[in-house]
């Protein structure tokens, strides 16, 4: 695979294979994100561009709210599945292309606000927002946010859902390839790598929470939609251990469910910066 400098192949493969459990689970931000984002920008956005759109589920948020809006990802898989979405029920003045964070398919200084959601932690920082400042307009905002896991719901659920996350770790930490480990940064420093960049005049963190139905095949759906579970059921024999543990996780929300709905709660996080 030839990729630009900076960009690492086991980040973008990580998500190959399950584009449509990803889809089907993930939680769609709220619309709050894009208003949030107008009301700093204090006008309607001509061009946004969402970073490591996924499946699109990020992008669909600013149907209307922009003039153009472009899907970013690296990934066939995810880029596939939301190119499917929108031939499926097509939304005016929304595209997707292949790209990279730091090879962004835009003219400088053309670009009214950047997000990524959910993605900004496996991008190198420092290229990535040179090219964000590069693209971006003057007054314009790139916005990193991201939401915590596990859902809020039931303290013995979210406890096995975080044991499974670290069991999964450990497997890649203990018989993962390392020359194709993924690079994960810790989230809770963008804050400061926005800060530390120098491209931004005012940079803040913003809390929000948002709440969504859920079952108990899409509670254990949200634990299979993340990479690093993926990667490791990827090991083979080494992970058996960890598809049993995922059968106690799926009886465990099977009986807390009890074949009914629930509204969960996502918190999340953003973190912005103005150019």
């Amino acid at each position: 695979m030839n990729i630009p400098e900076n960009n690492s192949v086991s980040n973008i493969t990580r998500f190959n294979g399950f584009d449509e459990l990803y889809d089907q689970n993930r939680p769609q931000p709220p619309l709050l994100v894009a208003d949030l984002l107008v009301n700093y920008l204090q006008k309607r956005p001509k061009l946004v561009l969402d970073v490591g759109c996924g499946t699109g589920l990020s992008t669909m948020i600013w149907s209307g709210k922009a003039a153009d809006i472009i899907g970013i990802d690296a990934n066939y898989d995810m880029l596939g599945r939301a190119r499917i979405k929108l031939e499926q029920q097509p939304v005016s003045g929304i595209s997707f292309q292949h790209g990279y964070s730091n090879e962004l398919p835009a003219d400088s200084a053309t670009v009214d606000v950047v997000t990524c959601s959910q993605s900004f932690h496996w991008m190198e920082p420092v290229s990535t927002l040179q090219e964000v400042q590069r693209v971006l307009r003057a007054g314009g905002i790139f916005a990193a946010y991201d939401c915590d896991w596990p859902p809020v719901l039931n303290w013995q659920l979210e406890r096995e859902y975080e044991h499974l996350i670290d069991l999964s770790e450990r497997l890649l930490e203990q018989y993962g390839d390392p020359e194709q480990r993924a690079v994960k940064r810790d989230k809770s420093t963008h804050l400061q790598t926005l800060q530390n960049s120098g491209h931004f005049r005012f940079v803040r963190e913003i809390v929000f929470q948002h709440t969504e139905p859920c079952s108990a095949e899409r509670y254990t759906g949200l634990l299979l939609s993340q990479g690093g579970i993926q990667a490791a059921l990827k090991l083979g024999a080494p992970a058996a251990h960890l598809e049993s543990e995922i059968g106690v996780l799926k009886a465990m929300a099977d009986d807390f469910f009890r074949g009914g709905m629930i509204n969960v709660l996502f918190g999340y996080r953003m973190r912005l910066g103005i150019k």
